[in-house]
């Protein structure tokens, strides 16, 4: 009996410390506890940071939009959606914006075995290294839901973890330009990250129209208090947390 107890709780502590990492998706946690893995940077800068794409008709006109702005961002590709539009990838990294690692397929980790986690973050990093000649920087886990295998297979990879303060459930079938310009601004902070996407791959079909029209006066609002908007590589991210690099 006591052997049957003692391996139940060696088994529970296990998938404890599989799962850990997944309470960071809980905003106020992150923020307060982990400033860096949660994107809490310099206090005149915020970070610029779109998921999932690239998409044949989001990231261009996106691209058109940043570069019309002057405003450079960091992208979070997915390696399938790279191997199916390399040469959109290929045009981010042209026109001067940050790499990051999303995934390969969008599956939430916490449902995947530490092989399989890894086999996909390595597919990844191929795919998209491939893609656009560029070595990437960062990684943030689909749903901003890491596991402690993944976390660990990032850091062997070069990947530094990093989730948002912010975003504008631009993926939803009932957003607007309205309802993403206010969701954003309702945290946005200076020293804050925005997560917005540039797909609908793991979405409502065209949400990102809504995006394309939030950003202009998102853009604006940072601009008129005062805050540099650039990648995630310009924002001095300090304060280290057990879930940075």
């Amino acid at each position: 009996m006591r052997i049957l107890q003692g391996a139940v709780l060696t088994g529970t502590m296990v998938a404890a410390a599989y799962v850990a990492p997944a309470a960071a998706a809980i905003g106020p946690v992150r923020r307060r506890l982990m400033p860096r893995y949660a994107g809490i940077g310099n206090p005149g800068h915020v970070a610029l940071t779109f998921d999932d794409g690239p998409h044949p008709d989001a990231t261009p006109e996106l691209l058109r939009l940043l570069d019309d702005a002057g405003v450079r961002a960091t992208f979070f590709l997915l390696g399938r959606t790279t191997a199916q539009h390399p040469h959109i990838a290929r045009a981010i990294t042209a026109a001067g914006h940050e790499i990051g690692v999303h995934a390969y397929d969008h599956r939430l980790l916490v449902k995947r075995s530490p092989a399989a986690t890894r086999t996909d973050l390595d597919r990844a990093v191929h795919t998209i290294t491939t893609a656009t000649g560029t070595q990437p920087r960062w990684w943030r886990p689909p749903y901003g839901v890491a596991t402690t295998p993944a976390l660990l297979h990032a850091r062997r990879l070069g990947l530094r973890p990093v989730l948002w303060t912010c975003w504008g459930r631009d993926w939803t079938a009932s957003c607007t330009g309205g309802s993403v310009h206010g969701r954003v601004l309702r945290r946005l902070a200076g020293g804050g990250t925005i997560l917005l996407h540039d797909s609908d791959h793991a979405a409502a079909p065209k949400c990102w129209l809504a995006m394309l029209s939030a950003l202009p006066d998102i853009l604006a609002y940072c601009g008129a208090h005062g805050w540099t908007v650039g990648p995630l590589g310009e924002h001095e991210v300090p304060a280290r947390s057990r879930f940075g690099s």
